[in-house]
This record gives structure tokens, sequence and C-alpha cells, in this order.
């Protein structure tokens, strides 16, 4: 039973230790110890931002390989960017008939109500 115990309180007091590593009330964290830390940080921080950008590069100059071996080519792009361009346009287009028969529908549906029965036409 005190193997359990004691193993629970080391549990414990190594999940405790990096919770105490932000504490702002932490003695030894001078303002020259503030700044050193800020420094590894910031550097920590450009490394990994090279390292994002270099990785991004790589994927680019694979995929633009990957397009030129299937026989892609950037006027592909703009051919199906222009299709695009038109179907969102014709959506839009369907979409502003598709609500106005809606309004005109829920209009006959009220004036039906209302007792103008030649607009009831069960559409």
């Amino acid at each position: 039973m005190g193997r359990v115990v004691r193993f629970g309180m080391l549990v414990v007091a190594s999940c405790s230790m990096p919770v105490l590593a932000d504490d702002p009330r932490d003695p030894t964290m001078t303002p020259q110890a503030i700044a050193r830390d800020r420094a590894v940080i910031q550097q920590l921080n450009r490394r990994q931002a090279e390292y994002v950008r270099q990785r991004d590069a790589g994927y680019a100059r694979g995929w633009q390989d990957y397009e030129a071996a299937r026989g892609r080519t950037s006027s592909d792009d703009e051919d199906e960017s222009a299709d695009y361009t038109a179907m969102r346009r014709d959506y839009a287009a369907q979409r502003r008939e598709y609500e106005q028969a809606v309004r005109d529908w829920k209009a006959d549906v009220a004036a039906c109500r209302a007792g103008y029965y030649d607009r009831c036409d069960n559409r």
C-alpha cells in the first residue's frame, strides 16, 4: 500500500511541474531571465516559421511537378477558374429566381387565405 501512495505522490509531483513553468510569481524569473526566455522563444518561432516556409515551398514544387507530369498547364487552371466564375454567376441568378418564386407563392397563399380564391390555383 505504501508503494501505491508513493507512486501516486510521484505522479502528482511530476504532473504539477509543468504547471509551475509559467508561474508569473516565480522568484527565479528575473528581468534578465524573462528577456532570455523571450529571446529563446523568438528564435524558436523564427526557426519554425522558416521550416514552414521551406516545407510549403517543397509542397508547392511537388504539386507543380505533379501537374506537369499530368500534362496540365496554367491555362487549364484559368479555364477552370472561368468555368467556376460562370457557375457562380448562374447559381446566383437561379437563386434569385427561386427566392422570387417563393415570395410569389407566399403572397398567393396569403391572398388565398384572405379570401381571394382566384389566387388558390394549387401550384
